[in-house]
């Protein structure tokens, strides 16, 4: 009989530990998360950088997904941003056809353009100069954001978020082969000596 109550005190305890295993799971402790919650970008996107792409100073970012689809941008860096006011304009008119009139549809995203890495996106003004952005990767073009063409004041006050450019779509092997020229966040700052 008294075996009978020791083992069930065993097995009492045995859940109390793994009940308080699973609480440490699921539960964080308080003290060891970060003061700032990382944004939606830094937790759902792996950010790299094409650092002097063509031409010096003409930083651009690639946000890459998991499901494969990267976010293209100008860098912080770039220098249309050191330009006396700024970006003034955006203009996707450029090679042979007007970017933003891209329409993309269904699964196999019919009608997207596909485009090298060098391929010109978009010119964006400045007061005194012209700027071209490129793809950066070479893929399809899935869009173009629309909000810049009327607020391409959002390039300077949010580029990294709703100021990015384009969404592009590489294929894995291509990606591969764009990933090899590109840095990471931590080697960008390095090199544009950010803290």
């Amino acid at each position: 009989m008294s075996t009978i109550i020791e083992d069930k005190i065993i097995e009492e305890s045995k859940c109390s530990e793994q009940e308080e295993d699973l609480v440490k799971l699921l539960l964080p402790d308080v003290h060891n998360l970060p003061l700032i919650p990382p944004s939606a970008v830094e937790s759902n996107f792996v950010t790299y950088f094409a650092i002097d792409f063509t031409k010096p100073a003409h930083d651009h970012y690639v946000y890459r997904h998991a499901n494969g689809l990267c976010v293209i941008g100008l860098a912080s860096s770039h220098v249309a941003f050191k330009d006396e006011g700024g970006i003034t304009d955006i203009d996707f008119n450029v090679g042979k056809s007007d970017r933003s009139g891209v329409k993309v549809t269904g699964k196999r995203k019919k009608n997207a353009q596909h485009f090298e890495a060098n391929t010109a996106l978009c010119k964006v003004n400045t007061k005194n100069d012209s700027y071209i952005v490129r793809c950066c990767v070479k893929g399809s073009l899935l869009e173009v954001n629309q909000l810049l063409i009327n607020q391409p004041e959002l390039l300077n006050v949010s580029a990294e978020r709703e100021g990015y450019i384009a969404i592009m779509m590489p294929k894995p092997a291509d990606w591969l082969k764009a990933k090899a020229s590109l840095v990471s966040l931590q080697e960008y700052k390095k090199l544009r000596e950010l803290s």
